[in-house]
């Protein structure tokens, strides 16, 4: 070997030695409180490290264990705590001036805890100085008497780290993870680089892209911002906004940009809800709901205004607007929707979402929707109230005679394979637990009209008590050639129809079963009974109605029919 091969290599074998050997002869520990009182002046909370250790090749100090305690207030145990961690250093001041100068850090396996108290203000509030006993919005840069020294750090990353969300009053807690955090140029005192993303229960994300800073040094929270936020599939079963144990859930991804200044903190961009289950016994939704929203929230209220904002289903837009206030683990809203002249076609497969199926082997083919609702309560067991309207519709593959033979029987309906409906309107009252129907108000061509109202349960269970007015045009078309002939004809000679009133019969009826196969049946009981009689008698009209309903009974005149009737309500039919 060459005198100059040798002495390489023997440069090599010192160098390597003294990458060995050197952070062995520099005791860095001596600088843990050092670190330790820089670091808790910076964040004006205790910081306290594990045992340090240098490495000369990746020019860094390691720390075995951090932990930086939390705001008495709020947790008596730490606010945040890391397996390890490793902060870059000048190694020439370090080395020979014994100066330790931050170039970056790295923690690994953060895990923290953030708590909110009822007046809406959180445990981070008082990170970077001493908070106000009150919050209070803060001009950014504010000054103060006992502002944390700044703090300055070329990078800063966390990795695999993990987030408990939940509220003072409240021992329900939300863990987010893995949660990890990369920011250039850190700075207490100025714009701050940042890209954070974090693991939603149920396997979504959440990311943060933008700029942070400079740090309010009153209050935290109200740290300027400008980042666009991006959320990808959020389980809201699982979030605790919609109430799991009731069923009820959907999935969220939304894209906003948002912007936090001085206290208020604005968020614009659309939101899409899908597979949305909003009342127990409901099915997931088989089209999305896309809200483009623009809203407002005053961090120290706690409260929010969502603007005036779009909600479509297909093509179908409704307008949305009202309040909303932080109320423990949930928001209360107080909302208004409404919408003109929505197609039909497009609502229908978000239907079951509200726990209402189409009949079997039915689709709607025409028709709009008006809807005025108010919808108030905590974000997992909301209400709503108001009324719908459905107008000029079809509904393909429903035989309504077939459905009400019961009722058909008397006043013979025939209907066809679809059904025309001219209006539908109804006052609603939907929770999580089921929906009800107040002045239900249903016109049908086919049959005339129908008033009332029900209940439809969470295990979508029909219960409506209604009242069908019979046209006397159709009781004069409903029977056979000779009895309808007669029907007809006498219904115009005795006042035009079966009901001395209103031109029709009255039939009270029920629905049972679920909207997926209702069953149609007459009424025939106590008071109800005594209505149907009291319109087959009525003075005048008593002959028209029996001469109109002997077509029903395929033509046998008069006596078929009442003896019909008699049967119905308990009597005995004659031979």
């Amino acid at each position: 070997m060459s005198s100059k091969l040798k002495w390489i290599a023997i440069a090599i074998v010192v160098v390597i030695l003294i990458l060995f050997v050197l952070p062995f002869l520099i005791p860095v520990d001596k600088f843990r409180p050092t670190i330790e009182e820089k670091a808790s002046a910076a964040l004006g909370r205790k910081v306290e490290l594990g045992n340090l250790s240098l490495s000369i090749i990746r020019a860094s100090v390691g720390i075995d264990n951090l932990s930086v305690s939390d705001d008495p207030k709020y947790n008596s145990g730490p606010f945040l705590t890391a397996s390890s961690v490793r902060v870059g250093v000048e190694l020439l001041p370090l080395i020979f001036s014994k100066k330790v100068n931050v170039t970056e850090i790295v923690i690994d396996k953060p895990q923290v805890t953030l708590l909110k108290d009822p007046s809406g203000r959180w445990n981070f509030s008082s990170i970077g100085g001493n908070a106000p006993a009150e919050p209070k919005k803060a001009e950014p840069g504010g000054s103060s008497s006992n502002a944390a020294e700044s703090l300055s750090i070329g990078r800063l990353e966390l990795k695999d780290g993990q987030i408990t969300i939940g509220n003072t009053n409240s021992k329900k807690r939300s863990v987010y993870a893995p949660v990890d955090l990369k920011a250039s140029n850190v700075s207490t005192t100025s714009q701050v680089p940042i890209v954070f993303s974090m693991g939603l229960p149920g396997g979504g994300t959440m990311k943060i892209d933008g700029k942070v800073g400079p740090v309010d040094a009153q209050d935290a929270a109200f740290t300027p911002q400008d980042v666009k936020l991006t959320i990808s599939a959020l389980d809201l079963g699982k979030t605790g906004f919609l109430d799991p144990s009731l069923g009820l859930g959907g999935t969220v991804d939304m894209n906003a940009n948002l912007s936090s200044h001085n206290g208020e903190m604005s968020t614009k961009g659309s939101l899409k809800l899908s597979k949305a289950m909003l009342i127990a016994g409901g099915n997931p939704a088989g089209v999305p709901v896309v809200l483009d929203f623009d809203t407002k929230y005053d961090m120290a209220k706690g409260a929010g205004v969502l603007n005036p904002s779009t909600v479509s289903i297909g093509n179908a837009k409704s307008h949305l607007n009202g309040t909303y206030k932080s109320e423990g683990d949930e928001f209360a809203v107080d909302m208004k929707l409404t919408g003109e002249g929505l197609p039909a076609t497009d609502l229908e497969a978000f239907l079951p979402a509200l726990a209402v199926n189409l009949p079997q082997g039915t689709k709607l083919t025409a028709g709009t929707l008006n809807t005025n609702l108010h919808i108030t309560g905590p974000t997992n067991k909301l209400v709503t109230d108001g009324n719908i309207g459905f107008f000029n519709g079809k509904l393909a593959g429903f035989d309504l005679g077939q459905k009400m033979s019961g009722v058909a029987s008397l006043v013979g309906i025939k209907s066809g394979k679809d059904l025309d409906i001219e209006k539908m309107t109804t006052d609603v009252h939907m929770a999580t637990t089921g929906l009800r129907a107040d002045n239900f108000n249903l016109v049908v061509p086919a049959l005339g009209s129908v008033v009332g109202g029900g209940t439809l349960d969470s295990k979508n269970t029909m219960d409506f008590k209604l009242v069908a007015t019979v046209n006397s045009s159709m009781l004069g078309a409903a029977g056979g050639a000779e009895g309808g002939a007669i029907g007809g004809a006498a219904g115009k000679l005795l006042g035009g129809g079966a009901s001395c009133k209103n031109g029709g019969i009255k039939v009270p009826l029920q629905i049972h079963g679920t909207t997926a196969n209702p069953q149609f049946t007459p009424d025939i009981g106590g008071a109800t009974a005594s209505l149907m009689k009291s319109e087959l008698t009525c003075a005048g009209g008593s002959v028209g109605s029996l001469a109109g309903l002997a077509g029903s009974a395929g033509g046998k005149g008069t006596t078929g029919v009442v003896n019909q009737l008699g049967g119905l309500f308990g009597g005995k039919k004659k031979p």
